[in-house]
């Protein structure tokens, strides 16, 4: 899969009350909770933020509670990929289930600018920084992450497998 978007950059240590903040945890709507997304962090990021933008961001990104909330937040605001220098687990396995591509590169998040136009193959597992020509090797996606990304996320891709069986 491939990815383009404006990189907007965080620092460490992110955690889920910040990317979806707890007094809107009372719903479940995609959309209702992309609207709030990073909004105690940055007021203005909604109103930035465009389908396939990309989030950069420092070590320990997702850590706090385990809400799933968190990454549905981020994908329905428009971010297609957050590369990060790590991730919590718990935030990792969130995104991979809900349908959110995540990186862990350092060396590009160490490179990339606020603002640059960022290019991610994971497939290949490269991470362009098309504003300044530098590329970066992360770990390729297998298959099955693919897999799950493309449906949106696991139960999405085993409703189809389930569909495909029948």
């Amino acid at each position: 899969m491939e990815f383009e978007g404006k990189a907007f950059r965080y620092g460490r240590d992110i955690d889920t009350d910040v990317i979806i903040p707890a007094r809107y945890l009372n719903t479940s709507d995609p959309q209702e909770l992309a609207k709030h997304c990073m909004e105690d962090l940055d007021t203005t990021f909604v109103e930035r933020v465009n389908q396939g933008d990309i989030i950069v961001a420092e070590e320990n990104f997702g850590c706090g509670s385990s809400r799933e909330h968190a990454p549905i937040s981020i994908k329905a605001a428009g971010v297609d990929v957050v590369i990060a220098k790590s991730f919590a687990r718990i935030f990792y396995r969130n995104s991979i289930n809900t349908g959110l591509a995540i990186m862990e590169c350092p060396e590009a998040v160490d490179a990339i600018s606020e603002g640059d136009e960022v290019k991610v193959d994971t497939d290949a597992g490269t991470i362009t920084d098309v504003t300044t020509g530098q590329e970066f090797k992360a770990q390729p996606f297998p298959s099955f992450l693919t897999e799950i990304i493309e449906a949106g996320g696991l139960v999405n891709r085993w409703k189809s497998k389930l569909a495909e069986a029948e």
